[in-house]
C-alpha cells in the first residue's frame, strides 16, 4: 500500500501529532518537517520518512512461560494501559542507510533487516531519527515486546504451539532462507496485530537490561533498569535458531557493543 500525505498546518506552527487520532491497526510512517503519511497514494518524491509503524491497543496478558528456561519466571501479569505504535517490520537496510549513511550488514539487500548492529548502533539510529521526524521513536521495552509478538495469543508462536513450514526463518523453519541468510522483511505473514518477522530472521535488541528472572520485574510495560546494564535483552531468535529459541517467551542476552550477523532490532514510539 502507499501513503498520503499530510502538509503542515500553517506556516509556522509545527502540525499537531496526528497519529494520535489514529486507530489500533493503523499504518503510518513520520516525515520530515512534523508530516504525517497515512495509509493511501504515494509519498512525494525526496521527502524522507521513516519506517512504516502500526498502531497497537492497550492490553494486558502474562509474560513469560512454566515450560521454558528459568529465566522465563516467575510469569506474571503485565498491563499495557497505554497505545504505542512499533515497526511494522525490523529495521531495513535501506532504512538504516537513509539515516545512517552506511550499512554494516553481511547478507546485503535494500529490504533485508539491517544487522551487525550494537545496541549502542541502534540508540544511535534512534536519536538521528528523532533527529529527523521531530517525534518520539525508542526501542521496545522487553515486556512490550512480547506483548506485540503474542498479539493475544498464548501458545509458543503466535500461530501456534509447533514452529509449522514456512512461518518464519530459521534453523528447520521450512523456508529457503533457513539456517543461510536473513530473509526479506514481510516474507511471512503478519500477527494479529499486523507486525511480521517477531519470529525468526534477526534478534531484536530491546530497552532492557539483563536479569535472570523476573523477581521484580516491572508490571506496567516499562523496562528493566536493573541488572547487569553492561548486557541488553534480545528477543525473537533469528535465521540461525533452533524454534525453541523463536518462542515469544524466549530471552537473549548481549554486550550492548557486539555486533553479528544475527542481532538486529525494530523500533517503537511514543503516542
Amino acid at each position: 500500500a502507499g501513503f498520503v500525505y499530510a502538509p503542515l498546518l500553517g506556516d509556522t506552527k509545527p502540525e499537531p501529532d496526528r497519529v494520535r487520532s489514529l486507530s489500533a491497526g493503523a499504518v503510518f510512517r513520520d516525515c520530515e518537517n512534523a508530516l504525517v503519511a497515512t495509509s493511501g497514494a504515494s509519498v512525494p518524491g525526496g521527502v524522507f520518512c521513516g519506517p512504516e509503524m502500526v498502531v497497537i491497543p492497550p492490553g494486558s496478558f502474562m509474560m513469560g512461560s512454566t515450560t521454558g528456561y528459568s529465566d522465563e519466571q516467575p510469569v506474571h501479569k503485565v498491563d499495557i494501559g497505554y497505545r504505542f505504535a512499533v515497526g511494522r517490520y525490523e529495521v531495513t537496510q535501506s532504512e538504516w542507510r537513509s539515516v545512517m549513511g552506511t550499512d554494516p550488514s553481511g547478507f546485503k539487500g535494500a529490504d533485508r533487516p539491517v544487522e551487525n548492529v550494537s545496541w549502542a548502533d541502534a540508540q544511535a539510529f534512534i536519536g538521528k531519527l528523532n533527529a529527523r521526524t521531530g517525534r518520539t521513536y525508542r526501542l521496545l521495552t522487553e515486556s512490550e515486546w512480547e506483548y506485540v509478538a503474542r498479539a493475544g495469543t498464548t501458545t509458543e508462536y503466535s500461530w501456534g504451539n509447533d514452529i509449522g513450514r514456512g512461518n518464519a526463518n530459521c534453523r528447520s523453519c521450512g523456508s529457503r532462507w533457513d539456517n543461510r541468510e536473513t530473509s526479506p522483511v514481510g516474507s511471512f505473514r503478519a500477527n494479529g496485530f499486523g507486525l511480521h518477522d517477531l519470529h525468526g530472521n534477526v534478534w531484536e535488541w530491546v530497552e532492557d537490561c539483563y536479569k535472570n528472572s523476573y523477581s521484580g520485574a516491572p508490571t506496567n510495560g516499562s523496562a528493566n533498569t536493573t541488572g547487569d546494564c553492561r548486557k541488553r535483552v534480545l528477543r525473537g531468535g533469528s535465521w540461525s535458531n533452533n524454534p525453541v529459541n523463536l518462542r515469544s517467551a524466549n530471552r537473549f542476552r548481549g554486550d550492548t557493543g557486539s555486533r553479528v550477523s544475527f542481532y538486529g532490532f525494530r523500533i517503537a514510539r511514543t503516542l
